[in-house]
């Protein structure tokens, strides 16, 4: 492709040397790409460089914001677009095709779209499991949105860039075509490693959270559903084996086969996670029921 697409890119970074490179070639249409790294010791700013990417350190104060909003605040982008990819994902081009299309377009009525991310788990794609279709609003007029804010305080072990919080849009929001593919989990230890460290964002959550409904308002109507039976859950008796049903039974993760029933059993070990963390922090000296 000659003439790159005004598009912007947007990849945090952290030692991510196995990956970024993969994901960078994903990206090569796009006119600009800054990779926001934060401290890497592995080589990664190298590989950035090496690609044309503008690299930017990031040094994390332990407060708000976080990376990808600070970044969405403070790097004069070029271009309106900009697109948020992670190093283990890749644009496939029929989703390459769709973003040229909007960037290009004189004249869209959304502000932003959501992307539809495939998961590579066990050596092939979950298609079901609740997994599959994944959206996650990645594309965006720059200006227009910022990744929410939760409750919860930042001092939660899951590091200085936004992993769970979504983008708060203002303005309407589309779907792409295409997929993004998301290589987060290369083994079950990597799956392990992560989703320890999710879990105390999530019980952190849970625990600030109970019993509260604001922090929904200004986010998509279905997402904003999803959080509230998310709250409804938190009071569920049996909550892993009731999300091992969920996933398993009610989202057709048998149709997975062996990688399905290995995922939903993982997500039910990652629910008992959420649970007993969030029991330990109510138990914890000076801290109070909410």
């Amino acid at each position: 492709m000659s003439t790159r697409a005004p598009i912007s890119v947007l990849i945090p970074v952290k030692n991510e040397a196995a990956n970024l490179a993969a994901c960078l070639a994903s990206v090569a249409f796009c006119d600009e790409i800054v990779v926001i790294d934060s401290g890497s010791t592995d080589g990664t700013p190298a590989i950035a460089e090496k690609a044309g990417a503008h690299l930017v350190d990031f040094k994390w104060d332990g407060n708000f914001p976080k990376k990808k909003n600070w970044a969405l605040a403070n790097i004069p982008w070029k271009h309106d677009w900009v697109f948020i990819i992670d190093a283990d994902e890749r644009a496939t081009p029929e989703l390459a095709q769709a973003m040229i299309a909007i960037a290009t377009s004189p004249a869209v009525a959304p502000h932003g779209y959501y992307v539809n991310r495939r998961f590579w788990f066990l050596d092939g794609w979950l298609n079901h499991c609740g997994y599959f279709p994944s959206w996650n609003l990645r594309f965006f007029r720059h200006t227009l949105g910022r990744y929410e804010q939760p409750a919860a305080t930042a001092a939660t072990g899951s590091g200085d860039n936004e992993v769970h919080e979504h983008v708060v849009l203002q303005g309407q929001a589309g779907y792409l075509p295409g997929e993004m593919e998301h290589y987060a989990f290369p083994d079950i230890s990597t799956w392990v490693e992560k989703h320890n460290r999710y879990s105390n964002w999530e019980a952190r959550v849970q625990h600030e959270e109970t019993g509260k409904s604001a922090g929904t308002q200004s986010l998509d109507a279905g997402l904003a559903r999803k959080r509230s039976l998310r709250r409804l859950a938190w009071r569920l008796p049996f909550r892993p084996t009731l999300r091992f049903f969920y996933h398993y039974v009610w989202r057709t993760g048998f149709l997975d086969g062996y990688r399905g029933f290995v995922f939903c059993r993982l997500m039910a070990w990652y629910e008992f996670l959420n649970a007993t963390k969030a029991a330990e922090l109510r138990r914890a000296p000076g801290t109070h029921r909410q």
